[in-house]
């Protein structure tokens, strides 16, 4: 399932087809020679900033991508989150004074956003929007937008649980404003067949949210499914279902090792992967060749990283990479 060598490699060729040039026999030039990689001055200064809280482990295999991308591209990456819209943009505006070479920004509240990245956009600093905001990636003037369709992966998700029996769903959404998750429920809605219920919980308080989920699954007998949207909202879950001793049928979006380790264990049926490392690393791969090449990836529509699914067929060869923090 990893896929990073062989993106590696197709931006390999576009680099090489991309530097290649005429010229006139017996002319003088100090252009590289036809095939070799873009000059790289130093690399690129690039900030990624994101909405994550502390310690949210989703975003911490997103960190490892753009790291790894800038070692890999001789470039300095910094990395930030802050689940407050208010604080992320003023991190944008930190970022737009240092005068970075490139922008990465996640914006699960794009509206909040907006004239932080405008700022960015008119100081010509390119921006990559990743994982959230991808309807408004193009009309705020970024250069492409690396993630999933979020309805269409939670489409996925809701055949996946119908097709294990669930007729009635509770989908449990941890970040409040957070447009691309009401997007993964409505996708679930519209494929489940039955109804889907939402549940607001606080995913910086994981004790609550197993709390919240038992008193749920507890009061209402009818619920034989929950959707969660975020690892660590998904290990409360799992907790939660046995502390009601049901057999309700449990998926989730996104992975960590424990996850994994449920899945294995048959107590989470499946996790919608977004593959979350390469939407740190590609667009570092991106900024660069945009600062060196000049460069852009997806003709306007957004670079898919997912979804796929890790479930327990395949979950063996998965745990060992999200072991390594790359999945």
């Amino acid at each position: 399932m990893r896929r990073i060598p062989i993106v590696v490699a197709l931006l390999g060729a576009l680099t090489l087809s991309g530097c290649s040039s005429a010229q006139q026999p017996g002319a003088q030039s100090s252009a590289p020679p036809a095939g070799s990689a873009p000059a790289a001055a130093g690399g690129g200064t690039f900030a990624v900033i994101t909405h994550a809280g502390p310690g949210d482990s989703f975003w911490d295999v997103v960190k490892n991508g753009a790291e790894a991308a800038g070692k890999q591209y001789a470039a300095k990456v910094t990395y930030q989150g802050d689940g407050d819209p208010a604080k992320q943009s003023q991190l944008i505006d930190q970022a737009v004074s240092e005068k970075v070479d490139g922008l990465v920004v996640s914006m699960a509240n794009p509206d909040a956003l907006k004239e932080s990245i405008g700022k960015a956009v008119a100081a010509k600093i390119p921006v990559v929007t990743i994982n959230s905001g991808s309807d408004s990636s193009k009309a705020f003037g970024a250069i492409t937008h690396v993630g999933q369709s979020e309805e269409v992966a939670g489409r996925g998700a809701g055949e996946q649980l119908k097709a294990a029996g669930v007729t009635k769903l509770l989908c449990v959404i941890h970040e409040a404003g957070n447009v691309g998750l009401d997007q993964r429920c409505k996708g679930a809605e519209a494929t489940l067949g039955g109804t889907v219920e939402r549940l607001q919980v606080d995913v910086s308080n994981l004790a609550d949210v197993t709390s919240k989920v038992t008193a749920k699954l507890q009061s209402d007998k009818q619920l034989n499914g929950v959707l969660t949207l975020n690892p660590a909202v998904a290990v409360a879950a799992r907790d939660a279902i046995k502390d009601a001793g049901t057999q309700t049928k449990l998926g989730t979006f996104d992975l960590s090792g424990d996850v994994v380790s449920a899945i294995k264990d048959g107590d989470i049926l499946f996790a919608v992967d977004q593959q979350q490392y390469l939407q740190g690393y590609l667009p570092i791969v991106f900024l660069y060749l945009y600062k060196n090449n000049l460069n852009t990836v997806g003709g306007g529509l957004p670079v898919n990283t997912g979804p796929g699914f890790v479930t327990k067929d395949n979950a063996e060869q998965v745990a060992k990479l999200a072991e390594a923090g790359t999945r």
